[in-house]
Parts: structure tokens; C-alpha cells; sequence
């Protein structure tokens, strides 16, 4: 899988081809035939892979969280940042920002595997914080869209706009003011009056990313152990 994302983020879905992800892994192209029949279930796999893990542990961070509304949402964040648009997964979004309208197979999945997701999970914090007080009530959407539209923005300025920009844009000091912002415009009661503590000790999302490293670390070894070499190419 890691070979895969990497080609599909850096040469794009349409040219991506098969027996390229399987050069790169190291593996004969009918091993990689074995488990997928086409390009399309490749790049659905690299997205559950790589994407809905982290959804899914955000979606049990805000069902099990203990702090208040305000701490959460930093912690999403932050976590979104950490554990997806720091990282070269971000690059999925760019792809399908750019491919799309030639591949709306993939775009339809997209959305319904991450895209909507994504939105009921900041859905979740923002009834979460209505029914604790500490929140205004606002119609979900948009409001779920305007806290990810600037995330979007975010990845995408750092793999593509930020080269040929004279513009410097550091990502720890956007989420900061990006979560000030919605603070502001978000919260009701004590919650407006009382400044969000500075964070103490590790946020739960740095270990989330230790143990999805360590899990993709021992899925890679047993992947390995059970996939031959590729053979090497004959020479004249």
C-alpha cells in the first residue's frame, strides 16, 4: 500500500499504472493482480487504508472524550493535522480535486468514504457542545464545511500553491488562529468567557499516529513474509 500511495500522489490516478506499483513494491505484477483486479480497487483500498482508520478513531475520540467542546475541536485538529495533511496521504485529496470530473467513479467514492464522514463527525462536536452548554446552536450545514474548508485549503497550499508562492503560511499558527476563530464564532456561555488552557502532555492523536504506525509496521512485515520477490528482468 505504501508504494501505491506514493505513486498515486505523485503521478495522479490516470497515470498510475498497475505494474508500476508493483515495481515499486518490489513484487511481480501478477502478485499484485492477486488481490486487486483493476487500478480502481487498488486506490479504494489505499484510501480505506490510509483515510478511514483516522476517521473512525475520530469519530470514537468524540463519543469517549472527557474534556470540554473547545478542547476537542483543538484536539481534532490538531489530529487531523498530524495524522493527515502533514503527511503524504494528504495528497489523495489533491488528486481528487484535480481528477475528478475524468473519474467520477472514484470522486462518488471519496465522498461517500471520507468526505461525508468527515462531516458527521464535526456534526457530532457541534450537537456535543450544544447539549453541554458550550456551544450556540447552528445548523449543521454549512457549519461542519466551514470548519473543513480551511483544512482543505491547508493541504492543498502546502502540496501544490505554497512553491510558487512568495506567501509563507506555517500550519501550527493557521490551526491555532483557524481554531480561535471558530471559538469565537461557536462558543455560548462560560465556555465564551473561559480562554482555552494551553494543552498539557501529548494530544490523544499522537497516540493514535504511534499505533497506527505500529500496526501498519507489522502488516507490512506479514505482507512481506508472505509476498515473493519480483523476479529480475532478463538482459540480452
Amino acid at each position: 500500500m505504501a508504494a501505491a500511495l506514493e505513486l498515486f500522489v505523485q503521478r495522479g490516478y490516470a497515470a498510475t499504472r498497475l505494474e508500476d506499483v508493483a515495481a515499486a513494491a518490489g513484487v511481480s505484477k501478477g502478485t499484485v493482480y492477486l488481490y486487486f483486479a483493476n487500478k480502481e480497487e487498488l486506490f479504494k483500498t489505499v484510501v480505506r487504508e490510509n483515510l478511514v482508520p483516522t476517521l473512525t478513531r475520530g469519530i470514537d475520540l468524540v463519543e469517549n472524550y472527557q474534556g470540554s467542546t473547545p478542547a476537542l475541536l483543538r484536539e481534532l485538529l490538531r489530529g487531523w493535522w498530524g495524522l493527515i495533511g502533514a503527511t503524504p496521504v494528504a495528497g489523495l485529496t489533491k488528486l481528487i480535486m484535480a481528477e475528478s470530473s475524468n473519474f467520477p467513479d472514484i470522486a462518488q467514492f471519496y465522498h461517500e468514504e471520507v468526505v461525508l464522514p468527515g462531516d458527521e463527525l464535526f456534526a457530532r462536536v457541534l450537537k456535543r457542545g450544544v447539549e453541554r452548554g458550550e456551544l450556540r446552536e447552528t445548523p449543521a450545514n454549512p457549519t461542519t464545511t466551514l470548519i473543513c474548508a480551511p483544512l482543505m485549503f491547508l493541504m492543498l497550499w502546502q502540496r501544490a500553491f505554497s512553491a510558487s508562492s512568495r506567501i509563507e503560511i506555517d500550519p501550527e499558527a493557521f490551526l491555532d488562529n483557524l481554531l480561535q476563530m471558530l471559538l469565537f464564532g461557536l462558543t455560548t456561555g462560560a465556555a465564551r468567557d473561559t480562554p482555552l488552557p494551553p494543552q498539557v502532555g501529548p494530544y490523544v492523536w499522537e497516540q493514535i499516529r504511534k499505533e497506527q504506525q505500529e500496526a501498519l509496521a507489522q502488516a507490512q512485515g506479514q505482507q512481506d513474509a508472505r509476498d515473493p520477490p519480483a523476479r529480475p528482468t532478463e538482459t540480452a
